[in-house]
């Protein structure tokens, strides 16, 4: 019984407490990717086959930046400052 609680418990602390995934689905309940954001605030999408698609990071300041799954910048989004002090 002690060994059974020991690998739940080691399997339960091997998951990152922050990390939370998102599945997105077409009209017919198909998984067509995923969203999971890490430990470090790092958000990296993934297709229906798991394949890497891209990643975003949201900086200091409060700007997205957005990358290709080679790690190549495509673009940014900024928050309005209003929005950011709230």
């Amino acid at each position: 019984m002690k060994l059974i609680t020991a690998i739940a418990l080691v399997l339960a602390l091997a998951v990152p407490a922050s990390a939370q995934t998102t599945t997105f689905r077409d009209a017919f309940g198909r998984t067509t990717g995923t969203a999971r954001t890490d430990r470090s605030g790092t958000t990296h999408f993934s297709d229906a086959f798991g394949r890497t698609t891209g990643t975003a990071r949201t900086d200091s300041n409060g700007t997205t930046h957005f990358y290709d799954s080679f790690g190549r910048s495509t673009g940014t989004a900024t928050t309005p400052l209003e929005t950011r002090r709230r």
